[in-house]
């Protein structure tokens, strides 16, 4: 009975693992959409966000009845929790993968994104995948050093968010108020897709260690 619920915990964490890889994918498909106005492109990502959606139900679903069934504690009770937190993370970066790829479909057929900003949105995106990626590493292989990394990358898509701003807010800016409000929203989305990133890494230090980040010397 013991191994049967120690392989739906394992379960709980392949899921979580799927559901980085389909982020990932779908912010490389929006940030492409976004650059390129590539509508078929943006469809995909607005449409399989489902998929992610049903991964995030699944592992609620199952949370909720190991719980109720096993009455877990300790580092199986951790386990659950943080869990159902780093979930809801990836099911809201597939969220914000959505907008930006909505945002190309408004757009369509004119590219969102103005070729002053594009090298910056591109990096952006960039930094996106490999947070998504470096999320993934991290729950599946609990490497606590791996998951403290993603602070720091968090800092280099804060330099980039900053950087946008500064270009929408220099009078060499010729593109108009509304491309303005599209790039600002899309440079939130990004930001905030890595911020849910860094939080899922905190709650894989926290399942490994019982401490959150701040408290590890």
């Amino acid at each position: 009975m013991r191994d049967v619920y120690h392989e739906e915990l394992d379960g709980i964490s392949d899921k979580l693992v799927e559901m980085t890889r389909l982020v990932r994918s779908a912010m490389t498909r929006a940030t492409t959409a976004l650059l390129d106005a590539d509508l078929p492109l943006a469809e995909q990502v607005i449409s399989g966000d489902e998929q992610i959606n049903q991964l995030d139900a699944e592992i609620e679903e199952t949370v909720f009845d190991l719980m109720a069934r096993q009455q877990p504690v300790a580092g199986d009770l951790r386990t659950l929790i943080t869990s159902l937190r780093m979930s809801g993370d990836l099911e809201r970066m597939g969220d914000l993968a959505v907008h930006l790829a909505k945002t190309a479909r408004r757009r369509h057929p004119d590219p969102a994104v103005p070729p002053q900003v594009s090298v910056i949105v591109l990096e952006m995106g960039h930094v996106a995948e490999r947070m998504a990626a470096k999320a993934g590493s991290v729950i599946a292989s609990r490497d606590v050093a791996m998951a403290l990394e993603l602070d720091g990358d968090d800092d280099a898509m804060d330099r980039l968010h900053r950087k946008l701003f500064d270009v929408l807010l220099s009078p060499k800016w010729r593109h108009g108020v509304e491309p303005a409000v599209d790039i600002t929203l899309a440079g939130r989305y990004f930001e905030r897709f890595a911020d849910h990133a860094v939080h899922v890494a905190e709650n894989m230090v926290y399942l490994v260690t019982g401490q959150r980040p701040e408290e590890i010397a």
